[in-house]
């Protein structure tokens, strides 16, 4: 426990001590006075209790007391005492990365793979609070801000409602844009795809929304759907994961698709598309982070619950002055109730 102003504690308990010595003073003073009389010793100390049916004595006394310890309270709740106490709470930035390519038009998940995303995705941003910054990227073959990292989540919100489909996919891009978009400068894989110092961000989340289906994805996961791809492809997911790794940045994924799967139109051709969960679990184990499957309006109802932010724990002061005011007026209460009933006078 600290005290903010330590001088007017001394004052209050040096005055709840002179009451308290005055008080004892006057008890002996009493005691002494019938002694002297010839009241015999156990008479005057029934007399100074107020014997069975005193109207002053032992309730008087109590009452002294009482009033002593709800001064000596004010004296403490003066002081201004706080004890520091852990306050637990959301506190960062999350970057919202939109798969915007060509089969998230896919409506195995209704009305559409990005419609229902969107409606994931701006709960998710309801439910946070104002102390989380939230980005949007959308990625198709390379990542797009929407919005930079902002504690007006309107900003975050209008960003996603805008967003449409076209174009292929880079999860690796993706990655990469988000990450630049947290640290505010371009961040690119090291020479040889080596990983760069880009500092170390342990409250920040990448949420991924997409179906999986990546020309970077083969490296992270054998037998997936980007399993023939190219192999700069591969290197260039790997290379961001890896960067998102180092930094203690944690992507969550959420799998927007059924295993099933449907075909989309592409420019004339009828290509068919289906969730890859092998994908977006790798990159999520890789990160620290968690896959969320969404193949469903219930299991997109629940995304905003089922995310869970990295919590900052801090340590805030906690004022005591209030509860210590209470107890101070619960003695001075009780010293005057006892002091009327006893005495029958006020003081």
């Amino acid at each position: 426990m600290t005290f903010g102003h330590p001088a007017l504690l001394a004052v209050g308990l040096l005055v709840a001590a002179a009451l308290a010595g005055a008080a004892v003073g006057v008890t002996r003073r009493r005691a002494a006075a019938l002694a002297s009389a010839g009241v015999a010793a156990d008479g005057a100390r029934r007399a100074g209790r107020g014997g069975r049916n005193g109207r002053g004595g032992r309730g008087m006394a109590a009452g002294i007391w009482l009033t002593i310890a709800g001064i000596a309270a004010l004296g403490v709740a003066g002081a201004g005492p706080s004890v520091t106490v852990p306050v637990t709470h959301a506190n960062g930035t999350v970057i919202i990365a939109m798969d915007v390519s060509g089969s998230m038009s896919a409506t195995d998940v209704p009305p559409s793979r990005l419609s229902a995303a969107k409606t994931a995705a701006q709960a998710f941003i309801g439910a946070q609070p104002d102390s989380v910054a939230i980005g949007v990227i959308a990625f198709e073959q390379g990542g797009l801000e929407a919005a930079i990292p902002n504690t007006d989540h309107t900003v975050a919100l209008a960003a996603v409602r805008r967003l449409i489909t076209g174009g292929g996919t880079s999860l690796g891009s993706a990655i990469l844009a988000a990450l630049s978009a947290i640290t505010q400068r371009t961040v690119t894989p090291g020479p040889n795809g080596g990983v760069p110092e880009i500092g170390y961000w342990p409250s920040a989340t990448i949420v991924m929304f997409s179906d999986g289906q990546d020309g970077g994805a083969g490296a992270l996961s054998s037998g997936s759907a980007g399993a023939g791809n190219s192999a700069a492809g591969n290197n260039d997911t790997a290379a961001a994961v890896a960067i998102a790794n180092h930094a203690e940045v944690h992507i969550d994924t959420i799998g927007v698709g059924t295993a099933a799967g449907t075909t989309v139109d592409a420019d004339g051709y009828h290509l068919f598309t289906s969730l890859d969960e092998a994908t977006l679990k790798s990159i999520a184990q890789a990160t620290g982070g968690a896959y969320h499957p969404a193949s469903n309006a219930s299991e997109l109802n629940g995304i905003a619950s089922s995310i869970n932010l990295r919590l900052t724990v801090t340590h805030q002061p906690l004022p005591l002055a209030g509860a210590v005011i209470a107890l101070a007026l619960l003695f001075l209460a009780a010293g005057a109730v006892l002091t009327v009933t006893r005495t029958g006078r006020v003081v």
